[in-house]
Order: structure tokens, then C-alpha cells, then sequence
């Protein structure tokens, strides 16, 4: 599994915003769409693409265009519903899968309620969107369901992880040989004893969306 912290100026100001506490959803939710298009830059570095003959109003040449089949991105219900747009900028062609996993906040297990997904995944990148890798569970029953379905190359896009879920996720993918990325914004301190990230930004789905569930 490799990991990649986004070290960008603009990244930590966008960040920093959203971790501050008088940030208002809808703020919350432009600044989510911003960032996640910053760090959709990097996430899809290794993109599959091949040769494309054109013709510019000069000359012929040889460029490049996304491989088929195009990549399949993937949010997290609830919360990774906020990184979606952000990410589609990027990608437009990309088409779009729903894995709905919710954290059992006794256990700290990921619970699969939803999918929505093509049922033979065989030679497609995915990119898993959630917002906060924390425990680290969600992350890797995800990558899991998408492997048994056939994915070869998995990007995760996250906008913080703690320490705890990276070694955690790592372990829960003992066994999975196909190729593991993580990029986020920021690398935080810790997990409190309620598995949040510490510092963090609190709760990313009611930030987004509200109390209710």
C-alpha cells in the first residue's frame, strides 16, 4: 500500500478552513468540491491512457486519451457523496458506483447496507472516495468488495487519515495483491478514544448534510 500526503499551499488553506468549527455546510460542501479536485490531481497520476491520433489546425499528431474502459469512481454513502463532483471534474468520462458503509459506532465495523456497482469489475481502476479515514474498517471492506468484483488498480482519495487507520487498513488487506493508494490532505495525530481523528474536522457527513441520518 503506498500513501500519498498532498503537500500543497492551497490544500493546507482550504483545509484549514474546513477544519475550523464556525465553517458553515454550505462552506463546508464548496470547499469539500474544491479540495477534492486538488488532490483528484495527484489521486489520478497513474490514470491508464493510450496513444490518440488527432489532426490540430497546424498538423497531425499523436496525444493521449483515457483507456476504455474508463475509471470508476466510487463514494462512500453518505459522506463521500459530498467528494463527487470535485472528483468528476477530473474524470467526466468516468462512470460512477455507490457503495453505501456505514461505521457500527460500538464495534467501529464497517457494515455494507447499499451497493449499486457493475457486477464484474475485470481490468478497471477504481477510486474509492470517503472523507476521513479514521479506524480504517470502511476503507477496507470497500477495497475488498471492489477487488472481489475483479478492480486491479484501486486510488482512495481521502481528506484526512490518522495513523491508526493507515496501519490498520494496511493489515486489512493482508493477502490483497492488487495495488493500494491512498492520497489525502493532511496526516493527523491520532484517534480519540471515540474513533475520531484527531485534530480533524468533526463529523464529515453532518458537516456536509445535517444531523439527520
Amino acid at each position: 500500500m503506498h500513501t500519498v500526503v498532498v503537500d500543497h499551499p492551497l490544500v493546507a488553506h482550504k483545509l484549514t478552513t474546513l477544519r475550523d468549527e464556525r465553517t458553515d455546510s454550505p462552506t463546508f460542501r464548496l470547499l469539500v468540491d474544491e479540495l477534492v479536485t486538488l488532490l483528484a490531481y495527484e489521486a489520478t497520476r497513474e490514470v491508464r491512457v493510450e496513444p490518440h491520433p488527432i489532426v490540430t489546425p497546424v498538423a497531425p499528431m499523436t496525444g493521449t486519451k483515457l483507456t476504455s474502459p474508463t475509471p470508476l469512481v466510487v463514494p462512500i454513502l453518505r459522506a463521500g457523496l459530498g467528494m463527487l463532483d470535485g472528483m468528476m471534474r477530473l474524470v467526466p468520462t468516468g462512470e460512477v458506483g455507490f457503495l453505501g458503509m456505514a461505521r457500527n459506532e460500538e464495534t467501529l465495523e464497517a457494515v455494507t447496507y447499499a451497493e449499486r456497482l457493475p457486477g464484474d469489475l475485470t481490468g478497471r481502476q477504481c477510486y474509492v472516495l470517503d472523507p476521513m479515514l479514521a479506524t480504517g474498517g470502511t476503507l477496507a471492506a470497500a477495497i475488498r468488495f471492489l477487488v472481489d468484483r475483479g478492480a486491479d488498480h484501486i486510488t482512495c482519495v481521502v481528506l484526512l487519515a490518522a495513523p491508526e487507520g493507515l496501519a490498520n487498513l494496511e493489515a486489512g488487506l493482508a493477502g490483497v495483491e492488487v495495488p493500494v493508494t491512498v492520497v489525502t490532505a493532511a496526516l493527523d495525530e491520532r484517534l480519540n478514544d471515540k474513533g475520531y481523528i484527531v485534530p480533524g474536522l468533526g463529523d464529515a457527513g453532518d458537516r456536509l448534510y445535517g444531523l439527520a441520518h
